[in-house]
């Protein structure tokens, strides 16, 4: 006869609660935005990350770019939840 009672899960330890990091939201956004943007010209100045099978990789750059300048506006709004960034 097998025993069917379930067990307490095993615990590590108690962890205290984490607070969110306190960062300026907007200055996220825009080094965000920024990376990409480099990211954007270095592949499209250096021929082999836009060739081939990486003929891809500068679109995704600029989706990078398009959702960081929707992120900056949105943030800018300061309504609903970006009102507390």
């Amino acid at each position: 006869m097998t025993d069917q009672t379930p067990r307490p899960a095993r615990s590590l330890g108690a962890s205290a609660p984490v607070d969110p990091p306190n960062l300026p939201t907007r200055t996220v956004v825009l080094v965000g935005t920024g990376l990409w943007a480099l990211a954007l010209v270095i592949t499209l100045a250096v021929p082999a990350l836009h060739q081939g099978e990486r003929s891809w990789w500068p679109w995704a750059c600029v989706s990078g770019l398009a959702l960081g300048a929707f992120a900056g506006w949105y943030v800018r709004r300061g309504k609903g939840n970006a009102a507390g960034a």
